[in-house]
C-alpha cells in the first residue's frame, strides 16, 4: 500500500516543516500552501530521482525553494494587469494591411495619366503649393487644380473608397477597436 511506502511516509512527515519554510519565504500562508502542494506534486512525479539514504525533507525543501525562486523570476518579468487596461494600450495595428494599402495606392497611381499623377504628387506628397506646381508643370493654376481634383476622384474609384470613408484603419480594424473598447 502507498501509505506504507517509506518515501511517501517521509513526505507526509515533512509537510509541516515545508509549510513553515514556505511561509518564511513568502510571508503569505495561502501562497505558502500552494508552494507546498507544488513541491509535493513535483516530488511525487520525480520520486524515482530521490536517492535513498538522503533526507527526504531536504530534498523537498530544495524543490520548494527552486519553485519559489522560479516563480519570483517569472513575476519580475510579468506586469500585473488584472483589468486588462495595459494590454488594451499595447494593441498594435497589423502591418500587412498597411503594406497592401501602399501597394494598392502605387498601382492606382500608375493608372493615372502622367499629368494627373505629376500634379497630385507635387501637391499631395511633396507639399508644393498649387501655384508652385503650376509653375513647375508649365501650366495655369486652374489646370493644376483640375488635374488634382480629377486625380483624387480617379484614385477613389480605383481604390474603391466610399465617400464617407477616410484613409486610415479599414472597416475590420475599426470594428475590432470598437469591440475592444466596449468590453
Amino acid at each position: 500500500m502507498a501509505s506504507e511506502d517509506p518515501a511517501r511516509q517521509a513526505m507526509l512527515k515533512a509537510i509541516p516543516h515545508l509549510r513553515a519554510f514556505a511561509i518564511s519565504l513568502t510571508g503569505n500562508s495561502t501562497y505558502a500552501d500552494d508552494l507546498v502542494q507544488a513541491a509535493l506534486l513535483r516530488g511525487l512525479e520525480n520520486l524515482d530521482k530521490f536517492q535513498p539514504g538522503t533526507s527526504m525533507q531536504a530534498w523537498l525543501f530544495t524543490i520548494l525553494r527552486n519553485q519559489f525562486y522560479t516563480e519570483v523570476r517569472q513575476r519580475c518579468r510579468e506586469v500585473a494587469d488584472p483589468d486588462g487596461v495595459m494590454v488594451g494600450n499595447l494593441a498594435t495595428m497589423p502591418e500587412q494591411g498597411a503594406r497592401l494599402d501602399f501597394n494598392d495606392m502605387q498601382s492606382a497611381l500608375a493608372r493615372l495619366s502622367g499629368e494627373q499623377r505629376e500634379a497630385l504628387l507635387l501637391v499631395g506628397a511633396e507639399g508644393v503649393s498649387y501655384e508652385e506646381a503650376a509653375r513647375i508643370c508649365g501650366t495655369t493654376l486652374g489646370t493644376i487644380k483640375s488635374r488634382i481634383s480629377r486625380a483624387r476622384t480617379r484614385l477613389a474609384e480605383l481604390l474603391d473608397l466610399e465617400p464617407e470613408e477616410d484613409l486610415g484603419p479599414d472597416r475590420l480594424v475599426k470594428a475590432t477597436l470598437f469591440l475592444q473598447a466596449s468590453t
